[in-house]
């Protein structure tokens, strides 16, 4: 068995839940342990760091400060969320390279009785502990229901792989381990040439029209080369492609149907789980059809979709999304 230290993000404990469910319901297949970082907070997603530098760092770094007083038996902290990943990688590669990043994170850090160590701990995608760390051939050693007659499209996203600091990946712009894996589960693996094109990330919430063609290239380019389906490993990539393809359906009167699921629910399905163990069902694209080409079931799940209310032009305000229990004021 293989211990790590495990940074889930905010993502994957809330909108992301079926990406925590599967991987925990592998985690013993693939002979991992997870402990999970105490006290970890938000890494600040992605815009804060153009807003406030320091800070930035100082939020992330944080974490990794958590994460070294952790360190007994590994320094290795597995992040499955692409924009953690790439936070947490990009604080601990300017902590080391810049003195002066280093000194404010640092004096941020201890107002909170912390310190971090640039280097003590190395941050790893999820993705890539499974295709070198677990490797392919003990995947195929635990496939027991072959993805056989599943067609899919490998989606990578922009962050997991670039500018990939510590060169984890195979290539800045076509990566294959993602590809390797699903073809170690069966799976046919079509050669998609938008892998590491960009979901168009918070556009959504910014500028829907702009975020609804990125989206419509990604799952026009997945339609055309006859996938069943996206795999990915980031929430973010998974939620605009998932949750707001309804939406560019309407915008531009198109007809698109592909699921989008992540690499761990895959692996699991192969493994022998059960689709509801996995998480299967709670997506918006129904993944019913693709995966009955597998002879799998999945449980079909009610779901209730919220929109925020219009906000007025003069609004300056970001728009936010009404959270679970609350109304369109934000009252619970």
């Amino acid at each position: 068995m293989s211990k790590y230290l495990f940074y889930p993000g905010c993502s994957m404990t809330r909108s992301a839940r079926p990406y925590l469910d599967s991987l925990n319901a592998i985690r013993d297949d693939i002979d991992m342990v997870l402990e999970e970082v105490q006290d970890w907070n938000c890494c600040g997603a992605t815009e804060y760091a153009s807003v406030h530098r320091i800070p930035a760092h100082a939020l992330v770094g944080r974490n990794l400060a958590l994460a070294q007083k952790q360190v007994d038996g590994t320094n290795t902290v597995v992040v499955g969320c692409s924009a953690c990943y790439l936070n947490l990688t990009k604080t601990d590669h300017y902590m080391n390279k810049d003195d002066r990043v280093n000194v404010h994170v640092n004096d941020a850090l201890a107002a909170g009785g912390l310190h971090y160590d640039p280097g003590s701990v190395q941050v790893r995608h999820l993705l890539d502990i499974v295709a070198y760390e677990v490797g392919l051939d003990a995947i195929k050693r635990k496939v027991v229901k072959p993805l056989k007659g599943l067609r899919v499209a490998p989606y990578y996203g922009c962050m997991v792989h670039r500018p990939d600091f510590n060169q984890r990946f195979e290539h800045e712009e076509y990566p294959l381990s993602l590809d390797r894996v699903l073809k170690a589960l069966g799976a046919e693996v079509i050669d998609f040439p938008l892998k590491t094109h960009c979901c168009s990330g918070h556009m959504t919430q910014i500028s829907p029209p702009v975020a609804y063609e990125m989206i419509r290239r990604l799952v026009g380019a997945a339609s055309q080369y006859k996938a069943d389906m996206l795999v990915t490993l980031c929430p973010m990539c998974q939620l605009n492609l998932d949750a707001f393809q309804g939406d560019m359906n309407k915008h531009f009167r198109t007809a698109y149907h592909m699921p989008v699921v992540y690499f761990t629910q895959l692996m699991g399905l192969a493994f022998g789980h059960d689709a509801a163990e996995l998480g299967l069902g709670k997506e918006f694209v129904d993944t019913r059809a693709a995966l009955a080409k597998i002879g799998v079931e999945v449980p079909e799940e009610e779901k209730e979709v919220k929109r925020p209310s219009r906000r007025r032009k003069d609004d300056p305000s970001l728009p936010m999304p009404i959270m679970e229990g609350e109304d369109e004021e934000g009252e619970a």
